[in-house]
């Protein structure tokens, strides 16, 4: 340290005089003792006022220039200094020796730009003030094609500089992407695949721009697709792997790069990976096989990547994700239900996928997960058999498969992401099946269960299905028994609360249900629909002018079934209802006009 004391004394005696051989001789012992113990240096210069020694031996033509800008990189190095190098003025002659033309000049430029913006706000902020990164990014794309291995050392350096530069920093990734570096690291990618620094530097900046979803429209318009496959294909190592998938999964997010890279081939990769990794009991194993698969699934989220890949049911590559169905392994299985789902988007595919047998693939499995098996396998094949079930031609053979025998299986789970599919696959199977919606409609069990979870306040999904199944069940099957077991099990009140859900949609569902419960056993009824203010309800939505047509519709058809029942007639009256109603008839629907004068001849026969 005392020679480094001395040799810091010198150096500021002679940059005064600027004579290069003893300024030469002081850098070199400043290097040593950075080599030696960097930190301790680092302080020893800060102590002594050196940062602002080295800003003025920072000049273009100087020989000693690429020793002070490496010292400067050294420093850098410690997070304590980066400030410091800001505050000493260190940027603006950094930034002015980029235009150098002197390579080794700027590779340490590059070192020590990069390093003093690393981690710090302060040095990004200068950086971008002085117009630093869009000089190095026009460095990159004038070098980009250039093989020589001097060359290549200073594009990793330059590209690393860039990444420090913008790392977690939306807005300069963003200045980054408007400065078009992308197409640039694409082609630089290309060209350097061989280079392993250079190309695991280039992998996290795709890593860190990938991110933003200003890059993706941008990593489109290039073959990054290609690339990575071609290069995903010549790797043995786990690690290196594992950072491709790391650009891979935020790029797979846009529909267009996803087909991209189906037709690149990342699809079989994938495969590949699952059947090297299924078996494998290491940790690598495990992750590889799960970002492998979760991989595939998200390529299925897209339309076209989904359907190239379905080919119609016969595709190699569906049947290969078929398989992993019946695994033994949690992940695969899990990743199977779930590109089944993705697969189930549209009619035609449905319709195939059931008459291929596809359902009972989904109950087995289904069956190996009851009570104690795995959340998100039950949630992913539930969510599997909800979509299979939407055209109509599937659903009463998913019922004679005994799809909602295997799902009421899963009634007991706590679980809110499955009781929510649960429900959904039941409300899609009883659509326009009146059998099964009284089977199931008639089931103690189910109605009891539901009628609890219409008051999951918790879980706003699985209350609205709930309200949703329980008057689907009555919809569907106009069935006096199924209205019986609603109301014994304490269900009426629910569906008049639906009916001022903000959604249309289950206002509707909720009246029409009321209505056939009116018209099927009023009687019954009849306390719920007066503790449950079902009146002054109904008047509120006749009296709203945001109320859709059909709304009011249903609402005037419901009015004039309870007026059967003396007390909830005596409410109708005390409403002045007639006043709302006759309004109604001037109403520019047709249907809504036509009920309302219905309505109102049958409140004036009853006043």
């Amino acid at each position: 340290m005392e020679n480094l004391t001395d040799a810091l004394e010198k150096l500021k005696l002679a940059s005064t005089d600027k004579s290069s051989d003893s300024v030469e001789s002081c850098l070199d012992c400043l290097l040593k003792a950075l080599s030696n113990s960097n930190t301790e240096a680092s302080m020893k210069i800060q102590e002594m006022g050196i940062l602002l020694v080295l800003s003025s031996l920072l000049s273009p033509q100087s020989s000693y220039t690429p020793k002070v800008a490496n010292i400067i990189a050294e420093v850098a190095k410690n997070e304590f200094m980066r400030s410091p190098c800001v505050e000493a003025g260190l940027i603006p002659p950094l930034i002015q020796l980029l235009s150098s033309s002197d390579q080794e000049v700027l590779l340490q430029t590059g070192r020590a730009l990069g390093n003093i913006c690393y981690d710090s706000h302060e040095g990004r902020r200068a950086v971008d003030l002085a117009g630093g990164a869009q000089i190095v990014a026009q460095h990159v794309k004038a070098l980009y094609q250039n093989t020589e291995p001097g060359n290549q050392k200073l594009l990793t350096v330059f590209c690393g500089m860039l990444m420090n530069y913008s790392n977690d920093n939306d807005s300069l990734q963003a200045q980054l992407i408007s400065m078009g570096v992308i197409p640039t690291l694409v082609k630089l990618l290309g060209v350097h695949s061989h280079n392993t620094a250079l190309t695991e530097m280039c992998l996290i900046a795709f890593g860190n721009l990938a991110e933003l979803e200003s890059s993706k429209e941008q990593f489109a318009s290039t073959n990054i697709a290609e690339e990575l496959v071609r290069l995903f294909q010549k790797q043995t190592e786990h690690e290196k792997k594992e950072m491709i998938f790391e650009v891979l999964a935020p790029l797979a997010e846009n529909d267009l790069i996803k087909l991209q890279l189906v037709e690149a081939g990342l699809v079989e990769c994938l495969l590949e990976v699952v059947a090297q990794t299924v078996d494998g009991e290491r940790e690598e194993d495990v992750s590889q096989l799960k970002t492998a698969s979760d991989l595939m699934v998200l390529l299925l989220l897209g339309d076209e990547s989904m359907q190239k890949l379905f080919e119609g049911g016969k595709g190699s590559v569906f049947q290969r994700v078929l398989s992993w169905i019946p695994s033994h392994n949690h992940q695969l299985q899990l990743a199977g239900a779930l590109a089944i789902a993705n697969f189930a988007r549209n009619d035609g595919n449905c319709i195939h996928m059931v008459e291929a047998g596809i359902v009972q693939k989904l109950l087995e499995l289904l069956d190996r997960h009851v009570g104690e098996g795995n959340v998100t396998v039950q949630h992913a094949a539930l969510s599997a058999l909800r979509n299979l079930a939407i055209p109509v031609v599937n659903k009463s053979k998913m019922l004679a498969a005994g799809v909602a025998d295997v799902v009421l299986k899963f009634l007991p789970s706590e679980m809110p992401p499955v009781q929510f599919k649960l429900l959904g696959t039941l409300r899609m199977l009883i659509d326009t099946q009146a059998e099964a919606a009284d089977q199931l409609g008639t089931n103690g069990k189910l109605v009891e269960r539901l009628v609890e979870w219409c008051e999951a306040k918790d879980h706003a999904g699985v209350m609205g299905e709930s309200n949703r199944l329980l008057s689907a069940l009555i919809r569907h099957s106009k069935s006096k028994e199924v209205v019986k077991a609603v109301i014994q099990g304490g269900g009426v009140k629910h569906l008049v609360t639906m009916a001022t859900s903000e959604h249309m949609i289950m206002q509707n569902e909720a009246l029409v249900a009321l209505g056939l419960i009116a018209a099927l056993d009023l009687a019954a009824a009849e306390k719920d629909f007066v503790g449950s203010s079902l009146v002054s309800m109904l008047h509120k939505l006749l009296s709203d002018e945001r109320s859709a047509p059909e709304i009011k519709y249903n609402s005037m058809i419901l009015i004039c079934a309870v007026m059967g029942s003396e007390p909830l007639h005596k409410e109708v009256q005390s409403l002045a209802f007639i006043d709302v109603v006759s309004k109604l008839r001037a109403h520019e629907n047709k249907t809504v006009s036509h009920q309302a004068s219905l309505t109102e001849q049958r409140l004036t026969a009853q006043s």
